[in-house]
C-alpha cells in the first residue's frame, strides 16, 4: 500500500513522521513522508532547533509527487499535529488532490488537541480548524477520550457515554473513529482501553496501563491502526494488532529506562507482536 504521511519530523527521538514511518515500512508499506517541521527534537524538552515549513512548502512537495504520478495509487493519507491554519489548509488541499487521483483513498487524521492531564494545548485557531474543517473532511479519526469530548462538546467517561460521543462526531463526517486512552471509571485497576467504531459495529480492547507516557506513541497508534484497517477492512483485527504492537513498544521503552520510544529496537512488535489481547464487540 502507498501511504502519504504529512507530519512533523525530528532528528533526535521519535514523534510525527519520525515515529510513524518506520513501523509502516516494517509491515510492508510504501510511505511518502512530507514534513511540516524539521526539528532537532520534540518540543517537550523545552528547547529545540530547526525550521517550521510553510503550507506552500507542503504544497510544493505534493505537486512534485503528483508530477511523477505518485499520487495515483495512494490508498491512505495520514496527518497528525497541525500547528496552524497554513499547514492545515495545505493538508486539506493534499487530501483533495489525492482523492481526485484516487477516489478510493482514505484520509486518516489524528486530531491532536490535548489530553485529560494537560488540557487543550493548541491555539484557539487550531482548535477551530480541526473541529470545523479537518474532522469533517476525514474518513477516519483517532482522538483520545479528552479530544473526543472537546470536539463534540461532551464529557465522556463510561463506555455508553463514549459511544454516544462517537455517534455525534460520526454525524459530522468521519465514519470510522478510534478512541485512544479510554479510561472508564469501572475498568479493572491498572488497565487502559481503546475503542474502535465503524459502520459495522464497535469493539474495545484492554491492555495493562504502563506507568509512563512516551511522546510519539499516539503517532504510532494512529499510523498502525489506519494502515491495518485500510489493508484488511477488519476493525477488530486492526484494533487487536495495533494494541499488541503499541503495548510491546511501550513495554520495551519502559524497560530500557530511556525517555524516547525504542522504535527501532521494537521492530518485530509491528510484524509479530508477543502479546495477544482480547477484542470484544460492544455494539
Amino acid at each position: 500500500m502507498r501511504i502519504l504521511s504529512i507530519q512533523s519530523s525530528v532528528s533526535y527521538g521519535h514523534v510525527g513522521n519520525s515515529a510513524a514511518v518506520f513501523p509502516l515500512q516494517r509491515i510492508g508499506h510504501e510511505v511518502m513522508p512530507i514534513y511540516t517541521v524539521m526539528f532537532s527534537n520534540h518540543t517537550g524538552y523545552g528547547e529545540w532547533g530547526g525550521p517550521l515549513l510553510t503550507g506552500d512548502n507542503v504544497r510544493d512537495v505534493v505537486r512534485g509527487i503528483d508530477a511523477r504520478g505518485g499520487l495515483d495509487d495512494v490508498q491512505l493519507v495520514l496527518s497528525g499535529y497541525q500547528g496552524g491554519n497554513d499547514i492545515g489548509d495545505a493538508i486539506l488541499d493534499a487530501v483533495a488532490l489525492v482523492k481526485a487521483r484516487n477516489p478510493e483513498a482514505v484520509y486518516a487524521c489524528d486530531p491532536v488537541l490535548g489530553s485529560a492531564s494537560s488540557g487543550c494545548f493548541v491555539a484557539p485557531e487550531v482548535q477551530s480548524l480541526i473541529r470545523d474543517r479537518v474532522v469533517p473532511a476525514a474518513d477516519l479519526i483517532t482522538p483520545n477520550q479528552f479530544e473526543l469530548g472537546f470536539l463534540t462538546g461532551t464529557d465522556p467517561h463510561t463506555i455508553d457515554e463514549t459511544l454516544a460521543s462517537v455517534d455525534l462526531i460520526r454525524q459530522n463526517g468521519p465514519q470510522t473513529v478510534l478512541v485512544t486512552s479510554v479510561l472508564r471509571p469501572d475498568r479493572p485497576e491498572g488497565t487502559i482501553e481503546m475503542l474502535a467504531v465503524t459502520p459495522d459495529g464497535a469493539w474495545i480492547v484492554q491492555t495493562p496501563q504502563l506507568p509512563f507516557k512516551a511522546n510519539g506513541s499516539g503517532d504510532v497508534t494512529a499510523a498502525l491502526f489506519s494502515a491495518q484497517l485500510r489493508g484488511s477492512g477488519d476493525a477488530a483485527s486492526a484494533l487487536g494488532r495495533t494494541a499488541a504492537s503499541v503495548f510491546e513498544l511501550l513495554e520495551n521503552t519502559l524497560n530500557s529506562g530511556e525517555r524516547e520510544l525504542q522504535l527501532i529496537e521494537s521492530q518485530e512488535a509491528y510484524v509479530s507482536p508477543k502479546h495477544l489481547f482480547e477484542v470484544t464487540q460492544v455494539r
